[in-house]
């Protein structure tokens, strides 16, 4: 078994897998890593599942040191990671000695940053999961739903030292794009006008934005559409609630809402949401469900080939 000591952490900094699935008609959510693609990236350079527990990193702020050789992976949010004081590029995997150190600080490019290691760390895990949810209490190291600390040490049982390789084609999660949206089943409820806006203005991500939700600043949406009965919400759901403000929905989400929904973002198109920043700006695009699904096998289907990636020198 090899291990990691962490020497420096803070309550972003979290134990994630794919999350909880199955359990939601007991009222407990998903929760899960909030950039499933990048956390996909960085299990598959190990040839891990791509569901394995990572930990993620929100905002830099995290240090530990190594007490076995290891081999690691890192994918995501560029937050300037360094080992033993060099610059360490994310979206590739690396050796790291015994008693060397990787630090994160301030982000560059994104706000997450996923690691992982050979068959994914281990922690006991709560409903088929160890992902962290702290409202819930479940997940983490010690199965309580607490963040990682400083002293806390994370295992993992595989290789410790591997052939370094990069993603070849690193996929692009910034905002240069629209986000699509699937519509949903209230869509129709809404003014025409609010309709037009949604897809044709800019929309600002306000600060009030963690991995329960979203809340996108724009023009006012008016859903003039029946009184709604409280139903399950999905990873993405843009939720409108009487303010006009709309609110996407996180992995942390609650497991219904009664708020009446423009639809759901696509889950590629949440995982770049998830890595934006405050007050940066994005546009929305609709897409049918069919386009959306095609997109998101491609992705699974590129993991299962195993081919693209770069041999590091």
């Amino acid at each position: 078994m090899s291990r990691l000591y962490i020497e420096k952490s803070h309550p972003m900094c979290q134990l994630q897998d794919a999350g909880r699935f199955g359990v939601r008609h007991l009222g407990i959510t998903q929760g899960g890593a909030a950039d499933w693609l990048s956390m996909g990236w960085a299990n598959w350079l190990l040839g891990n599942g791509v569901g394995a527990a990572v930990v993620e990193i929100t905002l830099g702020g995290f240090e530990l040191i190594a007490e076995q050789d290891c081999h690691l992976a890192l994918a995501g949010a560029d937050l300037q990671a360094t080992l033993d004081g060099a610059a360490l590029l994310p979206w590739r995997s690396f050796n790291l000695r015994r008693g060397q150190r990787l630090a994160f600080g301030a982000p560059v490019q994104g706000v997450r940053a996923y690691l992982a290691a050979p068959g994914g760390f281990t922690a006991p895990a709560a409903l088929g999961s160890v992902a962290t949810v702290a409202r819930d209490g479940l997940g983490g190291l010690r199965g309580e739903g607490s963040p990682l600390m400083a002293a806390d040490l994370l295992n993992y049982q595989g290789l410790a030292h591997g052939a370094p390789v990069a993603v070849a084609e690193i996929p692009d999660l910034s905002l240069a794009q629209p986000l699509e949206v699937v519509m949903g089943a209230q869509a129709a409820g809404f003014s025409g006008q609010s309709l037009f806006a949604a897809f044709n203005e800019d929309w600002t991500l306000d600060s009030r934005a963690d991995r329960m939700g979203a809340r996108l600043l724009g023009p006012r949406l008016v859903y003039q559409g029946p009184p709604l009965v409280s139903e399950g919400i999905p990873l993405g759901g843009v939720q409108v609630p009487p303010d006009g403000q709309p609110i996407v929905l996180g992995s942390d989400r609650q497991t219904i809402g009664g708020y009446p929904r423009l639809g759901a973002l696509t889950p590629l198109s949440y995982a770049r949401l998830a890595q934006a920043s405050p007050g940066q700006t994005l546009r929305l695009r609709a897409t049918l469900a069919d386009s959306a699904r095609a997109r998101h096998l491609a992705v699974i289907q590129a993991w299962r080939e195993r081919r693209l990636y770069n041999v590091i020198a």
